[in-house]
């Protein structure tokens, strides 16, 4: 059960979600934005209000504005700015998935962050979505936190990626930075503060 995107597929993922993110024109945000309050720790009933099971298509990307300025429920705003390296100036969620999908933005134009994490109705879709996500050709194993098992890609100048699944649940993170490593540690982040 190993996927990872081309580095071509994770372009225009990254192209697709900054146009998504550019569709209402907006002023710029000020470089003095502050970060969202910590997030508490919650757990997957809280986070979809027992919405369950998405069931948006297994390639979906959140649509989020830089300029939403809704913080994600389970990741704190500050931690994302050090743990991905830059500060954050935009960040929002997608509540069409049934945890939200949080994306986060600094100074350039696409998003420096885009955290999914999806429900799906068997093993078998959520394969499916870290197979798309993190294709087997392309990417490197990646297999923590333990039981968890999927790919990991980065290091060729379009970002770094990070999807793994355990049961119906997947976890897919994309960064704009070129270290798998930080995918990694978003992901494990978002699995135990979510309790998955």
């Amino acid at each position: 059960m190993r996927r990872t995107l081309p580095i071509s597929v994770l372009s225009s993922i990254m192209a697709a979600t900054m146009v998504a993110g550019c569709s209402s024109p907006a002023p710029a945000p000020e470089a003095t934005t502050t970060p969202a309050a910590p997030a508490a720790p919650v757990t997957p009933a809280e986070v979809t209000d027992g919405v369950g099971v998405d069931k948006l298509p297994f390639d979906a990307l959140p649509a989020v504005a830089r300029t939403d300025q809704v913080a994600c429920p389970y990741l704190d705003t500050e931690w994302v700015a050090e743990t991905n390296g830059q500060r954050v100036t935009g960040y929002g969620i997608d509540e069409r998935f049934s945890t939200p999908s949080c994306v986060f933005y600094s100074f350039p134009e696409e998003p420096q962050l885009t955290v999914i994490v999806r429900e799906m109705d068997s093993v078998a879709e959520a394969t499916q979505v870290v197979d798309w996500a993190a294709p087997i050709d392309s990417t490197e194993p990646a297999e923590e936190p333990a039981g968890w098992s999927g790919g990991r890609g980065g290091g060729q100048g379009n970002g770094a990626l990070y999807a793994v699944a355990k049961d119906n649940t997947a976890v897919v993170v994309f960064s704009n930075q070129e270290q798998s490593l930080k995918a990694q540690l978003v992901a494990e982040e978002v699995i135990q503060n979510l309790g998955l």
